[in-house]
């Protein structure tokens, strides 16, 4: 049976979620269910708790951008918030996220068939 979707509205700074349109500055507009938002959450949790472990390592000045693991957890967990707002998001959405050109392969491909399973 399909669950129900509903309008969300996605704020990327700070990674919030609301169903209420109002004066807060808002990125993209999605349809989702209770469990694609409830994925989209915890790929905004993952990625604040990279933010805390790239401050404290911010201290350790000898490690450069590139050999840094949680550089790189950080921009994959980017990537999925991308991948996941194209799947469940409005055309203007898409398209946005499309001239980004930060997808490899055009959606509905096979990133985004196991896409719940990452």
């Amino acid at each position: 049976m399909d669950q129900q979707k509903n309008t969300y509205y996605i704020w990327l700074q700070n990674g919030q979620i609301s169903r209420q349109c109002d004066t807060s500055p808002w990125n993209f507009q999605v349809e989702a269910t209770d469990e694609e938002i409830s994925q989209l959450r915890e790929y905004f949790d993952q990625n604040y708790s990279v933010e805390w472990q790239n401050f404290l390592r911010s201290h350790v000045p000898y490690i450069q951008y590139h050999y840094d693991r949680e550089n790189d957890a950080y921009d994959k967990g980017t990537l999925k918030i991308y991948e996941l707002i194209y799947k469940i998001g409005n055309e203007e959405a898409r398209r946005h996220i499309e001239s980004m050109g930060i997808l490899e392969n055009s959606p509905g491909e096979s990133e985004m068939n196991g896409l719940e399973n990452k």
